[in-house]
């Protein structure tokens, strides 16, 4: 459903929220280290600890199942439904394939995203987030 917007237009915002999606889990783990090394009080908030560790787990957990990230999902069905309507590749599209999407196998994505969750996971319990942040 696009709601009479442009399907190549929102396939580009859910390819931009899958990307600030990515940025949040990979750079928040090295604020997370950064911020643990300098003494920078908001690393340890306890909900952006806490949402990121969501993320991450909800990635591990979806790769164990063997399922595609639903946003992959959405985006993929967005540009098929572009493409039928005649809209070529986007200046967007193309960056954030780039980007995001890389060939290799499934076992490969599923060892990196279990031992980053590991890291993660282990962040919390050695440097663990506290209330008032």
């Amino acid at each position: 459903m696009t709601f009479g917007m442009d399907p190549g237009l929102l396939a580009d915002i859910v390819g931009a929220v899958h990307f600030l999606f990515v940025l949040f889990v990979v750079l928040g783990l090295a604020a997370v280290l950064v911020g643990w090394a300098a003494g920078w009080g908001w690393t340890r908030n306890i909900w952006f600890r806490l949402g990121h560790l969501a993320a991450i787990a909800f990635v591990v957990v979806q790769s164990w199942m063997g399922q595609m990230c639903p946003l992959t999902i959405w985006e993929n069905d967005l540009r098929h439904l572009a493409r039928q309507e005649g809209v070529g590749t986007s200046f967007i599209e193309t960056w954030l394939n780039r980007l995001l999407y890389y060939q290799g196998p499934t076992w490969v994505f599923t060892t990196v995203y279990t031992v980053f969750g590991a890291l993660v996971l282990v962040t919390v319990l050695a440097y663990p987030p506290r209330r008032g942040n």
